[in-house]
């Protein structure tokens, strides 16, 4: 069975459904995680998403900020939210995909979106950048160990961690996604939990991964001066699964679009 899991910064999902349309229609994964919904749970779009055939939706949001959703085709048997740093801000959710999954009914999927940070790597002079560096360490405590079995780790990092998920490492090292004290606790954190970072193990460095492009470079194209600040992990079990992990650079030229791209992970049970 193949099994084809998502993941999107949207920057709005209202604004963005037709967009969030689009691509499901054109790509048709069997999962979509979407981060930064931007939208209260009252006001989400269910019935056009449903409407696109993904029926099984569960979603946490708040009204301007963050929020985290996941799309299904597959029927889902859970939902859990997990709260970091003693806020309820909408970072995270999880669910199980059900026996109508086939052989990857089971798999326990988290969706994350980590707090951008701020402009300014200093956590005494940024309280953004101060509660980014706390989420991911109570990111490392939770680790994922509390999972048992098969399980994927998608989402929003917003943690560029190696040299090539740059366009420059030198002039990016004091630039927040990319500084070392980010780039070493969320290496730190995925090796510990044993997570595998799909991209990079089927396509290891020096060659340059990107999924997000800034609104402030006038030509983002030519200028190709991204990051990869957008991830797909997995447990162990799933690692000899791993067959693509795909960048869809072509949606960031789409009317209106999210400075993020999807990013699709395929597997093989």
């Amino acid at each position: 069975m193949r099994l084809t899991v998502s993941t999107w910064n949207i920057n709005s999902v209202r604004l963005r459904i037709d967009q969030v349309l689009r691509f499901l229609a054109e790509d048709r994964p069997d999962v979509l995680c979407l981060q930064e919904t931007k939208c209260p749970d009252d006001a989400f779009p269910l019935k056009a998403l449903r409407g696109s055939g993904y029926e099984h939706v569960v979603f946490a949001g708040q009204k301007g900020y963050n929020g985290v959703a996941i799309l299904s085709r597959f029927p889902l048997l859970s939902r859990d939210v997990m709260g970091f740093c003693e806020r309820a801000d909408a970072r995270h959710i999880s669910a199980v995909l059900g026996p109508e999954a086939g052989a990857a009914a089971g798999i326990v999927l988290h969706d994350f979106y980590v707090p951008a940070g701020g402009d300014v790597p200093d956590p005494a002079l940024n309280p953004k950048f101060a509660h980014k560096l706390g989420f991911l360490d109570e990111l490392r405590v939770w680790g994922g160990r509390r999972v048992s079995g098969p399980a994927i780790l998608v989402g929003d990092l917003n943690v560029a961690p190696l040299e090539h998920d740059v366009w420059s490492h030198k002039q990016l090292l004091d630039v927040v996604s990319h500084t070392p004290v980010e780039t070493e606790r969320l290496e730190t954190l995925r090796g510990e939990a044993g997570w595998i970072d799909t991209a990079r193990l089927l396509t290891p460095q020096p060659e340059k991964i990107y999924t997000w492009w800034s609104y402030r470079s006038p030509d983002w194209a030519s200028a190709n001066k991204g990051r990869r600040l957008d991830h797909a992990w997995v447990s162990p079990d799933l690692a000899a699964c791993v067959r693509a992990v795909t960048v869809s650079r072509h949606t960031r030229a789409w009317e209106r679009p999210s400075d993020h791209v999807p990013v699709t992970l395929t597997i093989e049970l």
